[in-house]
């Protein structure tokens, strides 16, 4: 049997290591969402004990210096987080197009391996062919080798 040999293997090979970096690509960027996310929590949460504070602040004897202070930090703070929801929505349009690019590898690479086994397939056929006209070969010689010991 001969050997098989894709002519496109390059280029699959090319398409497997660009979806390898796709996928890591898409993998990066999926965790700087979860980081951007978990930093916008962490400033709602400490957006949340600031507002507690200043509940308590209005409960107690009457700060104004701090209530002041306490609301300014309130205001800060609804600041960071438009300006971090902004960085998670930045953060979600990344792992959106690191997935389409992933997918595109994906198809490319798919592409090139169903090439490689129509290919493949097609040796297997040849192959069977060569092997089909060997064996006939040498039953007509083997058939002819007979009659010609009878004669």
């Amino acid at each position: 049997m001969g050997r098989f040999r894709f002519g496109m293997q390059n280029i699959l090979n090319i398409k497997t290591s660009m979806e390898t970096q796709a996928k890591n690509q898409y993998a990066a960027a999926n965790a700087k969402l979860l980081q951007e996310e978990e930093k916008l929590e962490a400033l709602r949460i400490k957006k949340r004990g600031y507002e507690q504070h200043a509940v308590e602040l209005l409960e107690d004897v009457l700060k104004i210096q701090e209530i002041n202070d306490t609301n300014r930090m309130v205001l800060f703070v609804e600041e960071e987080i438009k300006e971090q929801q902004k960085e998670v929505n930045y953060a979600k349009r990344n792992v959106e197009r690191a997935r389409e690019k992933m997918t595109e590898a994906m198809k490319d690479k798919k592409t090139y391996e169903k090439l490689r086994e129509k290919a493949f397939d097609e040796f297997l056929m040849e192959e069977k062919a060569a092997e089909s006209k060997e064996i006939d070969q040498l039953t007509s010689y083997t058939y002819g080798q007979r009659i010609a010991g009878e004669n």
